[in-house]
């Protein structure tokens, strides 16, 4: 785009003046204003600042936060072209400097801020350099961590039990495994996003040239994964570093949708670029004041009222601050009064005095927050982990700022008392309200799954009901025939064409599936007698598609002590039961060992329970909660009483549809990690899909040729379990952006390109008559599937969605749902053995007394 004109410009402005819904062109035009067209954009900037402020509850606030600055590690993998901050390891030989700060130095500039009143340390360093400097990962290796990112986590606990400082995590990208590891152990993390500019990244010569961590895509993605994680996060852009207007302009766009979408940007840095000696782009001007100004007063005016914005004073002159604030700046960020910005060395701090005086002339009170701003503090969950809450709590005031006079002291870092509490009114026998649900909505609908606005955007790609074209009727002949020929072996096209089947060549699929399952394991229906057991309903991941979740303070929450988990399990066992299937929400204060703890309360109890437990997303949580890998992590399970996984919290393996169902629920790459670690250690699992929702049957296709690869590589799936959606009170549902749940054509074709697709691979399909009904299920079972799954005995996750197919069955039952079709039944173990140990035998009648 050329250099927008005066006329450009004006227009935007007045646009802008009578707050008009400004696209990027006009956004573009107005990050080049200047003079008088310069100042009435600063006044409207200023005026959407003020509003935002009483809004909040404090106009007229301008807030800093006290900190000390810690540089674990000035190494790092990039080679940014503007930057002083890294260093090679040569370098810091010749300088006797350490590759890293040492424990000891980390805490004693973190006590040293403590003793001037400082409440966060910035913890800042290079990305990931052990993957470029095998002196750094020696180091690493030395002192018994496998990443600077470890590292960094077991500092971060140092310095809050030793100094009561809260740490504020800036370790550049980072995957959502790294962060969800992290998030225990800071209040807020921060990446700065600087530019969304792919040719600065591409083009030899440019600022990010050779800098991996540097590619916008890859940046975008850690911005979202944090606010998938409920993380207060920090974020902005470094303005002048070669980026065009227009660039500019998208960058800042890209930052509303981020923060509009999840709601957790706590800040934006606006931050002008300073020449540094001895880098690459020393020769490049300093951007100008009214360039700055221009770039900080639009941000305002895009990003809105809610957002903090934040611009470093230490980057301008002291009298250039009163600029900034007029340009719609309401917070200057970390200020140190012991420690430099290491980043930025040749510009020292300005004194907090002098701050204050400059703050106070334009018409603002200065004062002191906390790494997470009042909005996340005061809020607590799911912003806050439980772990850090106490640290948090003791330094901010009824405002969620810092408490007056306070003067930060050391405290444990250790898992939050509770857990295994009751919560809740709910009656923990049935695990149901005794009054009825008092709302299908949770208390918190409007904000914990981010702004539905824009979930609705991201989720229209995903919501074609075929997402393929319209079929010939060769072209499904064609398909059928591949089918029969090499069925394990499909291509993507006719398998995408039997996915989409309809009339009679979806007859002829069933047809198909149904040879194929009675080839692969006869004519026998299969079940299981279990229990499902939901120990808890306490959640703060956000999954837009359950109704289960609940906050703790929720009339309808409950958590089940270990007695209760184990006297259910004893209870099952003399009913005929020879499997428990144990999952429950991701609540924080459950104790980091509740997963070992769970497991072997039912071993102890009923030594010969099969105990299928703990989702993947669960598997994550332990994992990081303990802070053992996912492979210790399962080996410490099996050793607790894990017998098998289920293979829930999958959805669909596409992340584009991922992110529109959940918010702070693992990636598909993790599912699929933990999946194979658990088949590695000898952990079998099932696999599922949900469907009928804002997928396709395009999704469907690629999801089983997932599952097909994983068991192709360890052949550890026992079972493959198609889940229709459950619509009728789920949240995404109720919020119109998914459809009402899959068609009885979707649910047949799903059942049989599943038997289809997997056949000489997972030899069992299970459908759920649950979410199915009988008819459903014995539909399901003459196209391909031959497993009812279980009796229950109680189901809450189906239920409390709106399922209205019960939540038990007895053995009887589900006999009836096989003869039905004329179809023997028998009943298995979870791992398909026909060995069933010796108990009694479960009845209608003892589970009737049971239920009722």
């Amino acid at each position: 785009m050329d250099t927008p004109t005066p006329q450009q410009v004006r227009r935007a402005l007045a646009r802008a003046e009578r707050g008009a819904a400004l696209d990027k062109a006009e956004v573009t035009a107005l990050l080049a204003a200047r003079s008088a067209d310069l100042e009435r954009l600063c006044a409207v900037a200023a005026r959407v600042r003020d509003r935002g402020l009483a809004d909040a509850g404090r106009p007229g606030t301008v807030t800093y936060s006290p900190k000390v600055f810690i540089p674990v590690t000035r190494l790092c993998r990039d080679r940014c072209h503007y930057c002083s901050f890294a260093i090679t390891p040569g370098s810091l030989e010749r300088a006797t400097e350490p590759m890293f700060l040492s424990p000891d130095e980390i805490v004693e500039i973190a006590a040293q801020g403590a003793r001037q009143g400082c409440t966060e340390a910035l913890f800042t360093l290079g990305d990931h350099p052990e993957d470029r400097w095998p002196e750094a990962r020696a180091w690493l290796e030395e002192q018994g961590y496998d990443s600077t990112l470890a590292y960094v986590r077991a500092m971060a606990v140092r310095v809050l039990e030793e100094t009561g400082l809260l740490p504020h995590l800036n370790p550049g990208v980072m995957s959502w495994e790294e962060m969800n590891r992290l998030k225990p152990v800071s209040p807020s993390m921060g990446l700065m996003l600087e530019t969304t500019s792919r040719r600065l990244f591409e083009t030899k010569g440019l600022a990010h040239y050779g800098s991996p961590d540097k590619d916008p895509d890859v940046r975008v993605r850690v911005l979202e994964d944090a606010g998938r994680l409920s993380i207060p996060f920090t974020t902005g852009l470094l303005i002048g570093i070669g980026e065009t207007l227009e660039e500019r302009a998208d960058s800042i766009f890209t930052l509303r949708k981020v923060a509009r979408q999840y709601g957790h940007v706590q800040e934006v840095i606006i931050q002008n670029f300073r020449a540094k000696p001895d880098t690459v782009m020393r020769h490049v001007d300093d951007l100008g004041l009214e360039e700055y100004l221009a770039a900080v007063a639009v941000s305002r005016v895009v990003l809105g009222p809610k957002i903090r914005l934040q611009a470093p004073p230490n980057l301008v002159d002291l009298s250039e601050c009163r600029a900034l604030l007029g340009a719609g700046v309401d917070d200057w960020g970390g200020v140190s009064p012991l420690t430099p910005d290491h980043v930025n060395p040749e510009r020292p701090w300005p004194s907090l005095e002098r701050l204050r005086e400059v703050t106070g002339a334009c018409g603002f009170e200065l004062k002191a927050r906390l790494t997470a701003h009042p909005e996340y503090v005061l809020a607590g969950q799911p912003w806050i982990d439980p772990r850090v809450s106490r640290h948090v709590a003791a330094l901010a005031n009824d405002d969620g700022l810092v408490r007056s006079e306070v003067r930060p002291i050391g405290l444990p870092w250790q898992e939050p008392d509770g857990g295994f509490a009751p919560a809740g009114r709910t009656d923990l026998h049935t695990g149901i309200d005794e009054t009825g649900r008092t709302d299908v909505r949770r208390g918190d609908f409007d904000s914990v799954y981010g702004d539905w606005d824009a979930i609705r955007d991201a989720a229209q790609k995903n919501k074609q009901l075929t997402g393929a074209p319209t079929v010939l009727h060769s072209q499904g002949a064609a398909a059928l025939k591949a089918a029969e020929a090499d069925p394990g072996n499909l291509s993507d096209e006719h398998a995408l064409t039997l996915m989409t089947a309809e009339g009679d060549q979806l007859r002829e699929l069933c047809r198909l599936a149904d040879e194929l399952r009675r080839e692969a394991v006869g004519d026998e229906v299969t079940y299981v007698v279990n229990r499902n057991i939901n120990f808890t309903n306490v959640c703060y991941v956000g999954c837009r598609f359950c109704a289960f979740a609940q906050r703790r303070t929720d009339a309808d929450a409950y958590s089940l002590s270990l007695d209760q988990v184990a006297e259910r399990a004893e209870e099952a066992w003399d009913l005929g039961a020879t499997e428990v299937c144990m999952q429950g929400g991701i609540d924080p204060e459950l104790p980091a060992t509740a997963y070992f703890e769970i497991a072997g309360a039912v071993k102890k109890r009923v030594p010969g329970m099969h105990v299928h437990a703990f989702s993947p997303m669960e598997i994550v949580n332990g994992s990081s909660r303990t802070g053992l890998s996912f492979e210790d992590f399962l080996i410490k399970a099996r050793e607790s009483g894990l017998d098998s996984i289920p293979g829930t919290a999958a959805e669909i393996l596409d992340d584009d549809v991922r992110w529109v169902l959940t918010k702070g629920k693992l990636p598909a790459s993790t599912w699929i990690e933990i999946i194979r670690t658990a088949h590695r250690v000898g952990i079998s699992t099932t696999s599922t899909m949900m469907y009928g929702h804002v997928d396709n049957p395009r999704h469907w296709v690629n999801h089983l040729r997932v599952l097909s690869r994983i068991q192709d590589e360890t052949g550890g799936f026992s079972e493959f379990v198609p889940l229709p959606f459950v619509h009728n009170s789920a949240p995404i549902y109720l919020a119109g952006v998914a459809r009402p749940g899959p068609t009885l054509r979707d649910n047949l074709a799903v059942h049989a390109m599943a038997r289809i697709m997997l056949h000489g691979r997972i030899r069992n399909i299970q459908t759920s008559w649950v979410k199915l009904g009988v008819e459903g299920t014995q539909a399901m079972l003459q196209a391909g599937a031959n497993d009812l799954g279980g009796t229950l005995m109680e189901e809450t996750i189906s239920r409390m969605a709106g399922s209205e197919h019960g939540s038990a069955k007895t053995v009887a039952e589900l006999e009836e749902i096989g003869h039905g079709i004329d179809r023997p039944v028998k009943q298995r173990t979870t791992l398909y053995g026909t060995h069933i140990p010796t108990s009694p035998q479960l009845s209608a009648k003892s589970l009737s007394s049971l239920h009722h």
